[in-house]
C-alpha cells in the first residue's frame, strides 16, 4: 500500500510538473512555428500569469484548466507574435498590454469605466427616460440568471421612476439549450410577448426543450405559425449573435452580468447590496 502511495504522488508530481517541462499545451496550435519559435512562446507562457484569476501562469492554466478560454486566447497571441519575429520581451509587453490583462487588472473594482451599449430595439421594462439604464448580459439555463430574475424585479420595484432594465442575449456554449432558448425570447418580442416568454422559460429553467419552449409559446397567446417560423429563422439567429458578440466585445465573461449606465458591474445582486449601489449612482446625477 505504501509503494502504490508513493507511485501515485510521483504520477501526481509528474502531471504536476508538465506546464513546466513539456514541448507542448492543450488545445495549443503550433503547426506554424518553429521549433525555436515554439521554444520562446513556452518560456514566456511558463513565466507570465494567467489573466482569468486563477493564479496561475499561462502554461500551466492550459495543463490544468483546458476549458479556460483566456489562457488558450493568450497562447494563441504569443504564438502569432513569435512567427511574426518577435522577441520574448515583446511577446511579453504584448501580453501585459492584451485586452485580457487590461479587464483582469480591473477585476478588484465595483464598476468599470463606462462603455458604449447599442440597445436600440432591444426588449426592455421601466420608464423609457429613467435615469439609470441596467443592462443584463444572461442565458436562459443559467440557474444564477434564473435567481437573479427575483432580484432585479425587487431592484425595479424600490426605483420604479428611476431604473429600467434591458435585457441581452448571452447564451453560452456550455449550455445546450440556451440559444434556441433566447431564440424563443426574441421571437416572442416580436410579437410583443418577450416579458412572459422571459418569465415562462426562466420559471422553467431546467426543462427547457423545444417541445416545451413551443408548449409555452401557445400558452401565453403567440400566434404560432409565425413564432415557429421566427424560431428558426436567419434573422433572430443573427440577432442572438449580434448581442453575443457585442457583449464579448465590452467584457462579459460570465452571466449573468449587468452594465449600471454603461459600467460593468461587479458586486452582489443581492438586493439590499444592489439597491445601494443604484441610490449612489442616482444621488451621483
Amino acid at each position: 500500500m505504501r509503494l502504490f502511495a508513493f507511485l501515485l504522488a510521483l504520477t501526481a508530481l509528474a502531471n504536476a510538473q508538465v506546464w513546466k517541462t513539456g514541448d507542448t499545451l492543450p488545445n495549443v496550435d503550433w503547426k506554424t512555428a518553429t521549433p525555436p519559435q515554439k521554444q520562446k512562446v513556452l518560456k514566456v507562457l511558463r513565466e507570465f500569469g494567467c489573466t482569468c484569476g486563477c493564479s496561475m501562469k499561462v502554461a500551466q492554466c492550459r495543463v490544468e484548466d483546458p476549458p479556460c478560454a483566456q489562457s488558450k486566447s493568450l497562447a494563441a497571441i504569443a504564438i502569432g507574435l513569435a512567427i511574426g519575429g518577435k522577441g520574448e520581451a515583446e511577446i511579453r509587453k504584448a501580453l501585459e498590454l492584451s485586452d485580457f490583462a487590461k479587464r483582469a487588472a480591473q477585476r478588484d473594482r465595483l464598476m468599470l469605466d463606462p462603455v458604449p451599449i447599442a440597445i436600440d430595439k432591444a426588449p426592455f421594462k421601466g420608464p423609457a427616460n429613467a435615469k439609470i439604464t441596467l443592462v443584463e448580459f444572461s442565458d436562459f439555463q443559467c440557474p444564477y440568471c434564473a435567481q437573479a430574475v427575483g432580484y432585479l424585479n425587487e431592484t425595479l420595484k424600490a426605483f420604479p421612476n428611476d431604473v429600467r432594465l434591458v435585457f441581452k442575449q448571452y447564451p453560452l456554449e456550455m449550455h445546450a439549450n440556451a440559444r434556441i432558448s433566447s431564440a424563443a425570447a426574441l421571437a416572442a418580442h416580436a410579437q410583443g410577448k418577450f416579458w412572459p416568454m422571459h418569465d415562462k422559460m426562466y420559471a422553467n429553467y431546467k426543462q427547457l426543450t423545444r417541445p416545451n419552449i413551443l408548449a409555452w409559446a401557445k400558452e401565453i397567446g403567440l400566434d404560432m405559425v409565425r413564432f415557429t417560423a421566427d424560431l428558426d429563422s436567419p434573422w433572430i439567429k443573427q440577432l442572438v449573435d449580434k448581442d453575443y458578440a457585442a457583449g464579448e466585445k465590452i467584457g462579459v465573461e460570465a452571466t449573468p452580468t449587468i452594465f449600471i449606465n454603461g459600467k460593468k458591474y461587479q458586486g452582489s445582486l443581492e438586493p439590499e447590496s444592489f439597491k445601494k449601489v443604484i441610490a449612489q449612482e442616482l444621488k451621483a446625477k
